[in-house]
């Protein structure tokens, strides 16, 4: 396996404690299933050392458990389960809002996403294990609130699901990651992966669940990655009237050719990924000409994976001059993008989702 320095240099660095990095887009759209040594990291923490053999995660809360399983009780007492999903975060694509106006966090391009086979078992039989009714369902008040091993401002990195989601049967206490264990950077031992959810809502390095009747009161559940309207500012900004992100939004992202890139005048390949959490995405536009005119790009996508993202690809005729490539998906619902980052700005830079714009140079 290389080490956490090779893999460091393949990225594109944003921080390095905490450790934060996605990659070039061109190679994040070469594979299907991205490798793991090209999936973006996001850290709020240091990464923490731990010990397969005695790591333990504790679960319990009101009338559950307790449960203390270690690695191997995992391995041996549950079904193995294997679903491929895409994860992203949140801020993917605040560069773009930032390009409107100020905004805190990382400055994301649009890579801070990639797609694996997860393989672990089902948090659902875990809680069940403990104690949670099977008929758990969408009318359940319950949350399902995570504690890792990372640390954060002083306290261990913390944030919940609701209940349903946590017994849905694509959640997972994943262990390996298209087929091996876990880098470091990604969550080893063990992390959750919760798709159509948000990146924070899949803590990595977990320590404890806890079933409980009311959401995560640490801080990174309590008070951030909430979406505020454009003119409430960091100073102003009331978190229990911020809307808690879960879901993520419908996007997509131009991938190939690579902003600035000079091309040759004539056909030109464009390549990219769209993704619209547990919708289908059913359409992809792809303007050579800034938005006046459209056209439908070939997609890909893998059936019985509906928490993965669709990879599409159009070959147009760009003639000389300053080109800007423009991309927009539709889904399932009807629904397309917002025209501009404007329209959705906001002071953390949350749920970037506009139309993809990519300038190039033609020759």
């Amino acid at each position: 396996m290389s080490s956490l320095t090779e893999r460091m240099a393949r990225l594109i660095v944003h921080g390095e404690r905490p450790y934060n990095a996605e990659p070039p887009l061109t190679r994040l759209r070469a594979r299907y299933r991205t490798p793991a040594e090209d999936f973006y990291v996001r850290s709020h923490g240091d990464l923490p050392e731990i010990d397969a053999a005695a790591w333990r995660l504790s679960v319990d809360g009101a009338h559950v458990g307790p449960l203390d399983l270690s690695l191997a009780d995992l391995r041996a007492r549950f079904p193995e389960a294997t679903v491929t999903a895409t994860m992203q975060c949140a801020g993917n694509r605040r560069a773009d809002m930032r390009a409107v106006a100020p905004v805190s966090g990382d400055p994301w391009d649009g890579g801070a996403i990639g797609t694996a086979d997860w393989t672990g078992v089902r948090l659902g039989d875990v809680l069940r294990a403990a104690g949670v009714a099977p008929g758990a369902n969408l009318h359940s008040d319950l949350h399902v609130a995570f504690e890792s091993q990372d640390v954060v401002e002083g306290r261990p990195y913390g944030v919940s699901i609701p209940l349903a989601k946590a017994v849905a049967g694509e959640t997972l206490l994943a262990f390996a990651m298209n087929g091996a264990s876990l880098l470091p950077e990604h969550g080893f031992p063990v992390r959750a992966v919760v798709p159509g959810f948000a990146g924070v809502r899949s803590p990595k390095w977990l320590k404890r669940i806890t079933v409980q009747d009311h959401p995560s009161t640490n801080p990174m559940q309590a008070d951030d990655y909430k979406l505020f309207p454009p003119d409430v500012t960091a100073e102003t900004a009331n978190p229990a009237k911020g809307h808690t992100i879960e879901t993520m939004p419908l996007n997509a992202a131009i991938c190939e050719p690579a902003r600035g890139a000079r091309l040759k005048a004539g056909e030109t390949t464009i390549r990219g990924y769209a993704i619209a959490g547990d919708r289908a995405i059913v359409r992809v536009d792809v303007s050579g000409d800034g938005g006046r005119s459209w056209h439908q790009a070939t997609l890909e996508h893998e059936a019985g994976a509906p928490f993965a993202w669709t990879f599409w690809e159009i070959v147009l005729d760009l003639p000389s001059g300053e080109r800007d490539l423009v991309v927009r998906a539709w889904d399932s619902a009807g629904q397309t993008q917002p025209a501009r980052p404007d329209e959705t700005w906001n002071f953390k830079g949350y749920l970037s989702a506009s139309w993809h714009r990519v300038r190039v140079e033609v020759a």
